[in-house]
């Protein structure tokens, strides 16, 4: 009898308990599967870009809205996914983490760590596609973002907010200009996001290493998506990136991210479409290539004051074959840009680094950002080196040259060498000041052109000891006056006659 009464009991409290709200799950099945592409029977409410989950745990991300079928890429490499299964539609888009905590950290694009360092402990997610900001919450590009390289600062000027393109052929320092800019950012409190796409991880590795080494990695968030991984993963790896980096400047700070590199991301894109039967057009990329990346770089932007006066500066790279920047996604990619860095080969391999291309190197608002003092001593920088780079050409079909080409071929030569800058150390805004300044003084000609690197060196460390207080008023004021024009001659002059008496002994 006791029992009865605790069964009767137990199965009130059950009755009582009973959530008998109706909840509604829309649930399809796997009618054909295989190469990552999945098609999908019943899913009639399905929207574009909708998460789904598999029934044995894997995700993919709607793509193709069929009248009978949903077509939909897998975001892993399974092979598990088999027809019959059941798919759940879980009516929200792909979120990724976002927030301080992702700083120092390597992740895939779904925010999955992916640098043994345990989960990512943060509650705040983004969605990975986000409207870019309107036109009236913009604020004209006005402060620069230095990447301490003397040839890019001076004559390619970049600022915060901008979207400038980094382009050139295979192994001619893309990466490296990134990175160094990246490097660059230890003290100007802006945080970085880098994204590698389709690279070999063990390039990525080295990336990450140099980070590591001089001290990047405390305020950069690193995103992975290898050339092993699937389509869908190396498509998603920019819009993820720049998700992360969204959450920063909607509060309020500066971010630099760099998308290495969106030909490869456009080839992911490419292989989906052409799986999914997509209609292809040019070089067998879809029709919609160019919104595949306008909708990217176009969510970055410098903020107004009343949105939070944050900023976004996107640098994406794309690799050309054999200098052809008539292609398609190149030509794409600079109409969305503001400006492009292009490298050359040819420089490259004569050792000039980094082997940018003034002729064909433009940025369309950088310019506004510059400070005063870097504006007095570029000045005509880029016409020179530019009248240089013709003149060397001419000058090998000619034998006699008169005295002012002479001048001009020397003055080149200089200014090249003392543009040279090596890998990884990128110079403070003061000291690129005063190595401008020095770098048309008609002191320069009487130094052989393969000393010109040790003579940068040595004024350089010349100018910390003796005239410290004037690279303080540089950088603090960003100004260069007339009074340090005269100190900075009397500089050149005291270090000229050192320099000149070592050299002849």
């Amino acid at each position: 009898m006791d029992m009865y009464i605790d069964s009767i009991s137990e199965l009130k409290k059950q009755v009582s308990s009973f959530d008998h709200t109706v909840g509604m799950r829309r649930e399809g099945t796997v009618i054909k599967a295989g190469d990552g592409i999945v098609q999908i029977s019943g899913l009639l409410e399905c929207k574009y870009g909708e998460l789904l989950e598999f029934e044995n745990g894997d995700f993919g991300i709607a793509f193709n809205m069929e009248e009978e079928y949903v077509g939909a890429v897998l975001l892993s490499n399974s092979c598990e996914i088999s027809e019959g299964q059941k798919v759940l539609g879980s009516e929200k888009v792909v979120e990724v983490p976002v927030g301080d905590e992702l700083l120092g950290r390597i992740v895939d694009p779904i925010g999955k760590p992916l640098d043994g360092e345990g989960r990512i402990k943060t509650k705040h997610f983004r969605p990975i596609e986000y409207g870019a900001p309107k036109i009236m919450d913009r604020h004209p590009v006005d402060t620069p973002m230095s990447t301490g390289l003397m040839a890019i600062d001076a004559m390619i000027p970049i600022g915060r907010g901008q979207r400038e393109l980094i382009i050139g052929d295979r192994q001619t320092g893309k990466t490296a200009i990134a990175i160094d800019t990246i490097i660059n950012q230890r003290h100007n409190d802006v945080i970085c996001v880098y994204v590698a796409i389709g690279q070999k991880a063990s390039s990525i590795a080295q990336t990450i290493k140099v980070l590591e080494d001089n001290g990047a990695m405390d305020y950069t968030t690193v995103i992975v998506a290898t050339a092993s991984d699937s389509a869908p993963m190396q498509y998603i790896a920019p819009y993820a990136g720049c998700a992360i980096a969204e959450d920063f400047m909607y509060r309020g700070r500066d971010v630099l991210i760099v998308y290495d590199d969106l030909s490869k991301h456009a080839v992911a894109y490419r292989t989906m479409s052409l799986l999914l039967r997509r209609p292809p057009g040019r070089e067998a990329y879809p029709g919609d290539v160019f919104y595949l990346h306008s909708r990217l770089l176009e969510r970055a932007a410098n903020l107004s004051e009343a949105r939070g006066g944050g900023s976004m500066t996107a640098l994406p790279i794309v690799e050309t074959m054999a200098g052809d920047i008539s292609a398609y996604i190149p030509t794409n990619v600079i109409s969305i840009t503001d400006g492009q860095i292009f490298l050359e080969s040819e420089l490259f391999f004569a050792g000039v680094r980094p082997a940018v291309n003034v002729g064909l190197s433009v940025s369309r608002v950088g310019g506004a950002a510059q400070k005063k003092a870097m504006k007095k001593v570029s000045g005509t920088l880029r016409m020179d080196l530019a009248q240089y780079r013709e003149m060397v050409v001419f000058a090998q079909f000619s034998s006699e040259l008169d005295k002012a080409t002479q001048n001009l071929l020397y003055q080149g030569e200089r200014l090249t060498e003392m543009l040279k800058q090596p890998q990884f150390s990128p110079f403070p805004f003061e000291e690129q000041v005063v190595l401008l300044y020095v770098i048309k003084k008609e002191e320069l000609l009487s130094v052989p052109v393969k000393k010109i690197g040790e003579f940068k060196k040595e004024f350089l460390e010349f100018i910390k000891v003796h005239y410290r207080e004037l690279l303080r008023t540089i950088q603090k004021t960003g100004e260069f006056t007339d009074d340090d024009k005269k100190l900075l001659d009397e500089a050149l002059n005291t270090f000229m006659v050192t320099f000149t008496e070592e050299e002849n002994k």
